[in-house]
Parts: structure tokens; sequence; C-alpha cells
């Protein structure tokens, strides 16, 4: 049960996030949450990787350090598993020995990896932190497979060293319990949140294009689904339609930007995509028309939240959490993450013309209250709280071998 006392009238917490990739909306909400945090008094602290991340993350972290009492901590983490997880781990736990965190916080598979050994280790040298873990998706996309029961057996096994879990949405919380297992322990769905300013429309530019992408340039976010509806659109409309496609150059082997670029030169769209490098939401929301979210999976994406508070039109894939924020039955919805879905979508936008604008602007207003920062920040600070109490009324135990 949520405890009865405000979060706010509670004495201030020392909170140490824990995230791989400073990149993509994984970190948009830990930036968005150690901000609120901050603000409501507390220390906080961040640990990510030293090797991933562009300019424009790098804008990110400057923007973000200045809000963290416990600093911006930038440490080798690497994307695959492997025996270097452990030295990572390592890492994790001596500098949280130092920072002596109230809550050790863990985003993402790896992120959730380290912080809850790194909580668990901590407990040799009589610190007891509580162990939150957020899964944003990270191996919950994994179907079932002889290999992915590996990794869903690690998860269950650190359920054992976990103290609270917030999902970000309800299909992230029934995919756990699908594939994990119920929560050892407590756990609750809280969903991202928004600023108040990002609730206002954004104007288009002057020659403002068709179509537009926003993510990271991967199969998962369906990029290729993207340049194959493009192309199936264009050819059933009988003319040229534009589109940017805005993410990473670079994320890994077999994917990223010069996959796409073939592939878009052989759907004969040389002339109709534009690739650019990341850039903020709303600045790119300014470019096209309608945003495109044609991923094969998510768990609660930022982008898809931005676009409907800013009353953007915008098609999207029913996958992970995104019927949590456009209900079934909505016309922004694609059937399917298929090239004939989205191309089928694109021709009906193209058709529906200023409809879609006012079908957007209703859109926003369904979603002013509960995708707020500040209902965000409460929750997970209400489990925050819990997880604490418990852990006090709780024998002292021994860290757990599995860890």
């Amino acid at each position: 049960m949520p405890s009865e006392k405000s979060p706010s009238a509670a004495p201030p917490l020392r909170i140490l996030h824990v995230v791989r990739a400073p990149i993509g909306g994984i970190f948009r909400h830990v930036m968005d949450l150690a901000i609120a945090q901050a603000a409501s008094g507390h220390a906080v602290g961040v640990v990510c990787d030293s090797s991933t991340g562009t300019s424009f993350e790098e804008g990110w972290i400057a923007q973000l350090e200045p809000h963290l009492a416990l600093g911006i901590h930038r440490l080798p983490m690497a994307r695959a598993g492997g025996f270097r997880d452990v030295r990572s781990a390592r890492s994790v736990a001596r500098l949280a020995k130092v920072l002596e965190p109230d809550v050790i916080h863990g985003h993402g598979a790896k992120g959730g990896t380290y912080a809850r050994i790194a909580g668990t280790l901590l407990r040799f040298s009589g610190q007891r932190p509580a162990r939150i873990y957020t899964p944003h998706g990270g191996v919950l996309h994994l179907p079932w497979s002889a290999g992915s029961r590996v990794y869903f057996a690690i998860e269950r096994t650190l359920g054992r060293v976990t103290d609270h879990i917030a999902f970000v949405s309800r299909f992230e919380e029934e995919a756990y319990v699908d594939k994990i297992g119920r929560p050892k322990r407590s756990s609750a769905v809280v969903h991202n949140g928004l600023r108040a300013e990002e609730f206002e429309p954004v104007p288009l530019r002057p020659g403002a294009r068709d179509f537009l992408f926003i993510g990271v340039l991967r199969a998962l976010k369906g990029a290729d689904l993207f340049l194959e509806g493009l192309a199936a659109a264009q050819q059933e409309l009988g003319r040229k339609l534009t589109a940017y496609m805005i993410g990473p150059s670079n994320i890994g082997e077999g994917e990223g930007r010069p996959l796409l670029e073939s592939l878009g030169t052989r759907l004969g769209l040389a002339d109709s995509v534009t690739f650019r490098g990341p850039l903020p939401a709303r600045e790119a929301f300014a470019l096209a028309r309608i945003l495109v979210v044609p991923s094969r999976a998510e768990s609660m994406p930022y982008i898809v939240l931005e676009a409907v508070a800013a009353a953007k039109p915008l098609l999207a894939t029913p996958v992970g959490g995104i019927p949590e924020i456009i209900p079934p039955g909505d016309s922004a919805l694609i059937a399917e993450p298929s090239a004939e879905a989205v191309a089928r979508a694109m021709v009906d936008a193209i058709r529906a013309g200023e409809e879609l604008e006012s079908q957007a602007r209703a859109r926003a207003e369904l979603i002013r209250g509960p995708f707020s920062i500040e209902t965000m920040a409460a929750e997970i600070e209400r489990g925050y709280r819990d997880a604490l109490a418990r852990r006090r009324r709780r024998r002292p135990e021994a860290a757990p071998t599995a860890a």
C-alpha cells in the first residue's frame, strides 16, 4: 500500500540513478526524473557509459549536471553482455560506497543489473540502499527462445535482490509477469511525464515535408518500415512524398544510417528522404507535417507522448505502451508493424487533409493530467519511500550469493 505520508513532507534522500546509454527516451526519463527530484530537495547523482553518445547527448548531460549534488559519473559499460559487466558492476558499487545513496535506481537491463548488484554488494559494508529497477523494455522485448530464456533467468535471479520495480507502462508490467514472473516485492506502473511547456503546439516551418521519423535508426524502431511504407505510399498516390529521418548515424553492427541510406536508394527515395542527426523533438516537429512511429517494439515512448501533447498529427503502431497513450480505434494507430500497414496509414493520412490537425488537437487534451512530470516524480518517490520503510522493518539480510 502507498505510504500515507506525502513524499514532499518526508526528509530528503540521496538518490543515485544508473543507466548504460545516455541516449534516447531512457536517458530523457532519467534526466527529467533527476531534475524533478533535485528540485524537491533531494541529492541526486547519475552514472552512465563513458563511450556512448553524440554532441547532442553531451548537451543533455551539460544541461543536467548543475542539478546533481552527487554529480554525473561516466564509466565504461559494454552494450553486449560478458565478463566486462562484472567489472562495470564493481565500479558502480565502489562509486556508490563513496556516495552513500539511500536509493540506487537502475534503468534498462544493464543499468538495472549494475544498480541491483552494486546495492547488494554495499550490504557487506553496512550500507543498505533501496534497490529500484525500471526495465524500459530491455530484455522484455525479446521473444521466447533458447537464448532469451537465459536473460529471463538472469532477470528472475536479480528479482530476488530488487526492492521495488517502477514500470513505465502496463504493457511492460504484463511482459515482466509473463517472462520473468511476479515481482518478489513491490511494483507500480508510473507513466513517463512531460513538462507543461511541451503541451504547446509547434507551428510548421515554411516548406515542411510530408512525413517525419525520429528515433534510433534501427529495425526495432521500424526505420526500414518507414522507408518501405513511404515508397509504397508514393507509388499508390502517384506523386512524390518527402520526409526527414532524424536520429543517430551509427548505432551498431548491421544497423544505422548507412544501411538505411542504401535501402532508400534501392527504393528510389534518394531525392525524397533527407537524413539528419539528433534534434530536440519539438525542433524536429516543425520540419514535417506528420510524424510516423512504425516501431516493432516499445515500452512507453517519449516521442509519441511529446507528439500527442504538442497536437502533432502522427501515425504509430499499437505496440508496447502506445495504446495507453492513443486508445484503440484512434485513426492515429497503424494496424501493425509492417510495410504494407505503414503505407496504408500514410496514404490515408495524406488524403485526410486538415482533419488530421483537428484530431491531433482533441488527442492532446486527453493526456494533459496523467502524463505530467510532477505525477511521475511523486509516484516514483512513493515507491522509494515504501521500499525504504520495508527495509527498516526487515531483519538485516546477507548479500545473496546469486548477485
